[in-house]
């Protein structure tokens, strides 16, 4: 099949596989959404979830966070990795949301990431998620089957953002990212991956 033939079969697939598209990270509002995706980086998504509930209990909104020390934060977010860069990032992300913009998080690409620790991928699912934009998120799953599904050259996630944009449709960004994600994670591995077994490699 074509290019066209392939995108509108992978994106019928998984439709009929995900017709329902929850946001594999808890949170209850733009300002815990965000902690969340920033303490996902190189992080498993249940593990976030497991460590998240501690740091909301202490600190949900930016007010409270800090009123934590940067050694709080990092103590409560040690086991999600990399917690020395992740709690000074949450900190001072925290304070200037109550300094720049009245303690609401920003809806802006601009704004977010010019936030300590949020990049573009970050800013991305916020955006999406959190306020409706259509973005298309590229993190590694998205990234490792665009490329084996010959959407992109994958020579890197920019590279393979442009792609995604251009061949599927707006309307269908923020639920197509999520759908993507949970198909890699259930059927398309890095690793261990049996194309006999897998519905869209198989077909293509």
């Amino acid at each position: 099949m074509n290019k066209k033939e392939r995108v509108q079969f992978i994106t019928d697939k998984l439709e009929s596989l995900y017709p329902e598209t929850p946001i594999p990270l808890d949170h209850s509002d733009s300002y815990t959404l965000l902690i969340a995706v920033l303490l996902s980086a190189q992080c498993t998504d249940k593990r976030v979830n497991l460590i998240t509930p501690l740091l909301f209990k202490k600190a949900n909104t930016p007010q409270k966070m800090v009123k934590l020390s940067i050694d709080e934060i990092r103590d409560i977010i040690k086991p999600c990795g990399l917690s020395p860069m992740k709690s000074k990032a949450i900190f001072n992300l925290s304070q200037i949301i109550l300094d720049k913009h009245k303690g609401k998080v920003p809806n802006t690409f601009e704004d977010l990431e010019a936030l300590p620790g949020v990049g573009h991928k970050t800013a991305s699912v916020v955006m999406s998620q959190a306020f409706g934009f259509p973005a298309f998120p590229v993190d590694t799953h998205i990234h490792r089957l665009m490329t084996r599904w010959k959407l992109t050259n994958g020579k890197n996630v920019e590279q393979t953002e442009k792609d995604a944009k251009r061949l599927f449709p707006e309307s269908s960004w923020n639920k197509l990212h999520l759908q993507i994600i949970f198909f890699g994670r259930e059927y398309c591995p890095a690793r261990g991956h049996v194309v006999a077994n897998c519905p869209i490699c198989s077909k293509l």
